[in-house]
Parts: structure tokens; sequence; C-alpha cells
């Protein structure tokens, strides 16, 4: 009887042991690093702590992700290599930053005022155009799973930049785009390539004279309490792109992959929503500070800066080839100005 006790005690203690190592492994979450170079109140910044509650929620609890916002995990020349070594799962970069990456296509769409409002912006990341740039991110481990739609861009600058002449001999910050660079050169400036992380203290000590982005960074980043004029010009377009390892996309359990998914999608949709509002809001925010003088180009202004710049669409001709970027102008909705 005491055997059969004793062998029952040792049956159940091996079954508690079993029990015990199982739930473990089961309760491991996977973990999702998520690193970003803006602030927590930016529209991104806002959309990737959506994203953690939606994708641990979705996936009940099987993920956990890490949201690493203001450069702390990395910065914006280290991260995509982070994330090809597998050291960080998602990134959110602007899509300026795949051309170092080897898929210099993706540079076209910083073509001067390509994009300047939201319905052509939208047209052209749905169109099937951007489903063949997927496949050759792919091809480098990274697999874009959204696009998300910043808005328009606007500079600042210690001067008044009003009429194109007003950018000649300033260094003006730029992404590492061979169309930002010629951009800025046809302008007259000097093109620096700062990342965004270290932009505050450039404009702080007079490394570069100015900068352009969208209002809800320039608002978040307080880049105003550095720069003493802003100029609505919506010459250019910041869009994000969701990116992920492939690799480690692919290896997601399928119940994982379909939380993940619907994630995703309603995260998308919140930072488009938001980045709207934000932008709108940032801008009367900006010039309620009074420390920045804020002007609006009228259109004849406008068209002295599409005159300006249209040049470098026909440079970039030679960097993408003619028919590629008339694609772009039909897939987008653009309709190049008559010169």
């Amino acid at each position: 009887m005491k055997a059969s006790v004793a062998k029952l005690l040792v049956l159940a203690f091996a079954a508690a042991l079993l029990f015990a190592g199982g739930k473990s492994a089961v309760a491991d979450p996977i973990i999702v690093k998520f690193s970003h170079v803006v602030s927590p109140d930016a529209p991104k910044g806002k959309a990737a702590l959506l994203f953690k509650q939606l994708a641990e929620k979705y996936t009940n609890g099987k993920v956990t992700v890490e949201v690493y916002p203001n450069s702390s995990l990395y910065k914006d020349k280290e991260e995509l290599e982070a994330l090809q070594l597998g050291s960080v799962q998602l990134l959110a970069p602007s899509i300026s930053k795949f051309g170092p990456l080897g898929v210099k296509e993706f540079d076209v769409f910083d073509l001067p005022f390509l994009m300047t409002d939201d319905s052509h912006a939208r047209q052209m990341m749905a169109s099937p155009m951007i489903g063949e740039l997927n496949k050759k991110l792919e091809d480098k481990g990274v697999e874009p799973l959204a696009y998300w739609d910043n808005g328009a861009h606007v500079y600042t600058a210690n001067v008044p930049l009003i009429v194109p002449d007003d950018f000649r001999g300033l260094k003006m910050r730029i992404q590492g785009s061979k169309v930002l660079d010629a951009v800025a050169r046809q302008l007259g400036a000097i093109p620096q390539i700062i990342a965004f992380g270290e932009l505050y203290q450039s404009l702080q000590t007079g490394v570069v004279d100015g900068e352009d982005n969208v209002p809800s960074n320039i608002w978040t980043q307080k880049f105003y309490d550095v720069q003493k004029h802003l100029t609505v010009s919506n010459h250019g377009r910041l869009t994000y792109s969701l990116i992920t390892n492939k690799k480690f996309w692919d290896g997601l359990p399928a119940d994982v992959r379909s939380g993940l998914d619907r994630a995703v999608k309603e995260s998308t949709q919140f930072f488009n929503e938001t980045a709207a509002k934000d932008n709108a809001d940032a801008l009367v925010q900006i010039k309620a500070t009074g420390r920045v003088q804020m002007h609006v180009l009228t259109e004849t202004e406008k068209q002295a800066w599409v005159t300006k710049l249209m040049p470098v669409h026909k440079d970039m001709q030679g960097r993408f080839g003619k028919d590629f970027i008339e694609r772009v102008y039909k897939e987008s909705g653009f309709v190049p100005p008559q010169s």
C-alpha cells in the first residue's frame, strides 16, 4: 500500500512538472520590438501605442509589443540594418529610407509637388505599382505591412522662405534621398543629411539653417523653439511604411498572424485619421506660440516654386527612366505643368 501511494505521489509530481513546463511554454509571449524615431505624441507614436494594445488584445496575449520611441533603441541609419538582422521586428520609417537600402525606386516619391494632397498620395500608395516595389523590399528581407500617410511637408528656417531664391546658400537638412538632394541643390541650398533624432540640436547650434517636415513633427519635437520662420509650402509628402522582418513574419503561427494583421489594418486607419487632424492642429498651435512667423504660399508664389523645381522631375528621368516616372504620374493622378 505504501509503495502504491509513493508511486502515485511520484506520478503526480511528474505530472505537475510537465503541466508547469507546458504552462510556461504557452505563457511565454512572442516579443515584438517596435522602434521609431519620433515622439510618443506624434501620429506615428500614437499609432505605435495603439498597435501594441490591439496586437496584444487580438492575439490573446500571445504577443507582447515593446515600443521604443525617440530613437531610444535605434537611430535612422541603424534601424533598417537592425530589422534585417532580426534585432528589431517592427519599424515605420519614411519611404525615403528605402533608397539607401537598395530600392532606389522609392526615391521617386520625393519628387517635388508630386503628391501634395491626400487623394493623390493614397491613390499612389494603393496602386499596383506599389505591389511591385514591395517585392523588391521583400528581396531585401523586409516585409511592408502598410503605408501610413503623414501629410504634406512645410519648410522651417531662420529666414523667410517666400521665393525660391531665398534658399540660396542655406544649409538645409534632408533625408538620405537622391531626389531630396537634387531638390535642395536646385533651390541653391546646401543639403545636409542629419538623423531625425539629432535635428533639434543641429538647428539649435546652427549646423543647419532649416529643414522640411510635417507640422505635427515640428510641433512635437519643438523645432519652433529653434526656428524663426515657417512656410506652408506643401511641396512634398511624408509617407511611412510599417515594415517587419520577412523571415520573422513568415514564421509566425497562423492565429498570431491573423491577430496582428487585424491590428495593422486598424492602426493604419487610426494613423491616417490622426495625422490629418494633428497636422492641422499643429499649425494652429505653432502659430499661437508667437515664436515663428508663418507664411502660406499664395498661388502665384507656389507656381514660382513649381517652375523652379520641375527640372528635378526631368533630371530624375536619368535615374529612374522616363517610362517609370510617367507611370508614377499616371497612377498618382499627377498632371505635370506645361512648360
